[in-house]
């Protein structure tokens, strides 16, 4: 029988064609599709064999160089090699770094670290001085006055009624609606006259035309009572931050609670210091909108902290530094989405929600751009300058079988030795 080698077809039915034919053949009949009984040999294989396929087709594309063809690739974990964090340390720093894990792109926010800390330091150091040199504008909470509520037959606007008492010597004075504009608190300073004789002050100069005014109640609140008031606001912050500490160093580590408590005591500084420089009214408003920005900031950091601890132990091969951009590569979403809707609700009361929610929402703005990236560079850059590693978030557990001396008396041998 005569074959046309030219015809394909006639020689894929040949099988004994110069036995090439007949050798691919036995040779898939004999490739083993499942793993060896001892379990050697396979994976090893599959994922040298998924490397060089990415490899491969990062070059095929022609996209980026080979350095980013290095970082992009897939890490292949090889159980002969050596496992040690260090070992993964000084591979990943001798690669220069990866740039992504997976499909996760990187953000290198420590690069900045540097500039970051000098402008903390700046403004920490500003702000220390402007309470030094100018004080606070303690309100009357603070100082001490006079407080008086107030009830008009028909709504009054409280630039009306400031501008009445101003007319009749009642200088500095704070109003504030108590639920309906009918209904007010006002607040004055330290006055030298009488309850009585405030009463009748008060009386005329809260008089509006065609628009009748009862004073139900007037206080006198003295400058000891203001300054025991100052003092127990003071030990609330200071209550407030040793409590943190001690929360975070118990359910994360102690040098992430460093981190964390740094970084409420720079957010507080830093607004009561822009408070102190130009010289804005400092009341119990403004105390409770700091102690709301402490308990902000800190659930920030310990979403950031709990991310880091999490790739701390997930992630292998790359530095501590990568570790912490990579945490806040992940959580940079969720902290655009809380901080944008917080300062929606803080633009809405601080150009809504009139006079008696001003300086909250002032305290509350200036806070939430502090604490935004304080808890981005502050929090996560100083534990990793007090070395932060894999070592501090792994349980070491105690071997299973350990050698161990046992000793046994016998007392009957402890007679025999006596005679």
């Amino acid at each position: 029988m005569t074959i046309d080698k030219n015809n394909p077809l006639e020689q894929q039915n040949n099988p004994d064609q110069d036995g090439s034919n007949g050798s691919n053949v036995d040779a898939s009949t004999r490739r083993r599709k499942k793993p060896r009984r001892n379990g050697k040999g396979s994976n090893t294989q599959t994922n040298n064999f998924t490397a060089e396929s990415t490899t491969s087709k990062s070059r095929r594309s022609g996209k980026g160089s080979e350095k980013d063809n290095k970082a992009l690739a897939t890490q292949v974990t090889d159980p002969n090699l050596p496992s040690s964090d260090a070992a993964d340390d000084a591979a990943a720093a001798a690669e220069g770094g990866i740039k992504a894990v997976g499909d996760q792109r990187i953000i290198p926010f420590m690069k900045i670290e540097k500039p970051m800390i000098l402008l903390s330091l700046f403004l920490v150091i500003g702000s220390i001085i402007a309470i030094a040199v100018n004080g606070l504008n303690l309100g009357l909470d603070f100082t001490g006055g006079v407080s008086a509520d107030v009830r008009y037959e028909q709504p009054v606007e409280q630039v009306e009624v400031v501008q009445s008492l101003a007319d009749n010597g009642f200088d500095d004075a704070v109003v504030q609606y108590l639920g309906t504009r009918e209904e007010l608190l006002i607040r004055l300073p330290p006055q030298s006259d009488s309850v009585d004789g405030l009463n009748a002050s008060l009386n005329e100069a809260l008089s509006l035309p065609n628009n009748d005014v009862e004073i139900s109640n007037v206080n006198i609140i003295g400058s000891q009572v203001g300054n025991e008031i100052y003092l127990n606001s003071v030990m609330s912050l200071v209550l407030a931050l040793v409590c943190m500490l001690g929360y975070v160093a118990l359910r994360f580590q102690f040098k992430l609670a460093l981190g964390a408590v740094l970084s409420l005591f720079h957010d507080a500084i830093v607004t009561i210091g822009v408070f102190a420089l130009f010289g804005f009214p400092f009341d119990l408003t403004v105390l409770a909108a700091v102690l709301a920005l402490v308990g902000y900031s800190i659930n920030d950091t310990i979403v950031v902290y709990d991310r880091i601890r999490e790739n701390f132990r997930r992630v292998r091969g790359i530095t501590p530094r990568q570790t912490i951009d990579l945490s806040l590569t992940e959580t940079l979403r969720r902290t655009i989405m809380t901080i944008s809707t917080v300062l929606l609700v803080v633009l809405a009361m601080l150009f809504l929600g009139g006079d008696g929610l001003f300086w909250f929402s002032v305290a509350l703005f200036i806070g939430l751009l502090a604490g935004t990236y304080s808890s981005t560079y502050i929090a996560s850059s100083i534990p990793l300058r007090m070395g932060l590693s894999r070592d501090d978030f792994i349980v070491k557990v105690k071997p299973e079988f350990e050698e161990e001396i046992v000793t046994f008396n016998d007392p009957k041998m402890f007679e025999q030795e006596k005679i």
